[in-house]
């Protein structure tokens, strides 16, 4: 993949595409954790979230905590060696590297909080009201066609007839995975919040793209308190529905709720949100398709579901897509480097 690097943010568009396919992976994985815990516990969606979000938010501030004591280090050791040189140490800004108006931080925070809350609630709900299968082709398959519509009105982005067939082939792999073999029953509220939840996560997509591309972003500290605005809206509907189950194994749900506030919450998202300030992002709908491919391999390699031919028909197209998709962005990009250095 392309090394190029995208001037706004400094993350190689490479990086950004495996950051973006290790977020996809992960979070599949909470799927099937969140299943082993309701076999256990009484916990609702909704109480999940929250515990999920606040456990992923502490875990967010800790490591953040690390990097910064970390850097406060080198920096002492830099300036120490300046010193024994008799040279000047650099002013802060001296970089001259865009620094963000805290109004319009505060108004992105704010709006990517209450549209991963909306994203997430709105899943939950969904599959309550029309089934998972129902829910999660709706949610997913809605995501790209709203993202790529957004991107090409808002930012002038246009994935060209590449791009295009590799959605369509994504979403008919996931329909095809989803979908494929079972009695699916499909109520209109439910797909009604499915759809309200693809826009919640085009909204945090959409965002995340546009200002990482304007410069001046600080991913890892924006991650942070975006969760705590999203813990902040999760908390009432969590009150209302009992934020604190009955555990038939507690050690076991302990373990799996660390897990899901580990690895597809904290590490996910964090990858998610840097990633996504990179990469294109209708480019970046069609990557967290690897979500539900995931999901569909740990379901029969830890729940024992069946391997039949729809989830195999299903995986191969969605991977396919996945692959066409990284290539033309890593391609893409090298191309707009050689363009700016020319």
């Amino acid at each position: 993949m392309s090394n190029a690097v995208t001037p706004a943010s400094g993350l190689p568009v490479g990086r950004g595409l495996w950051y973006l396919i290790i977020a996809g992976i992960a979070w599949g994985t909470a799927g099937a954790a969140a299943s082993l815990l309701y076999r256990s516990t009484d916990l609702g969606p909704i109480a999940l979230s929250f515990w999920r979000c606040l456990g992923g938010l502490v875990l967010l501030c800790a490591a953040r905590a690390l990097r910064t004591a970390r850097a406060a280090r080198r920096e002492r050791t830099v300036r120490a060696m300046r010193a024994g040189r008799t040279a000047p140490a650099p002013r802060n800004g001296a970089r001259g590297s865009a620094v963000e108006p805290w109004r319009s931080r505060a108004f992105r925070i704010g709006a990517n909080g209450i549209a991963l809350a909306v994203f997430q609630t709105a899943y939950f709900a969904a599959v309550q009201a029309t089934g998972l299968a129902v829910g999660t082709v709706v949610t997913l398959g809605a995501g790209p066609v709203l993202i790529a519509a957004g991107a090409r009105l808002a930012m002038g982005e246009v994935l060209g007839r590449g791009g295009i067939a590799a959605v369509v082939g994504a979403l008919a792999g996931l329909a095809v995975l989803v979908l494929g073999g079972s009695g699916a029953t499909v109520r209109p509220w439910g797909v009604v919040l499915a759809v309200l939840s693809a826009a919640g996560y085009a909204v945090m997509t959409l965002l995340t793209r546009r200002w990482g591309r304007a410069g001046g972003v600080d991913g890892s500290g924006d991650t942070v308190w975006v969760f705590a605005v999203t813990v902040l809206c999760l908390l009432p509907f969590g009150l209302v529905e009992g934020l604190f189950p009955h555990l038939v194994h507690p050690g076991r749900a302990l373990l799996l709720i660390g897990y899901i506030a580990a690895v597809p919450t904290a590490l996910a998202y964090g990858l998610y949100f840097a990633g996504a300030a990179v990469v294109r992002s209708a480019t970046v709908s069609v990557i967290m398709l690897l979500e539900p491919v995931s999901a569909a391999v740990l379901a029969v390699v830890l729940l024992g579901e069946r391997l039949t031919a729809p989830t195999v028909a299903g995986t191969l197209l969605m991977l396919g897509a996945v692959a066409g998709l990284a290539v033309t962005e890593a391609r893409g990009a090298a191309a707009e480097r050689e363009t700016a250095l020319v």
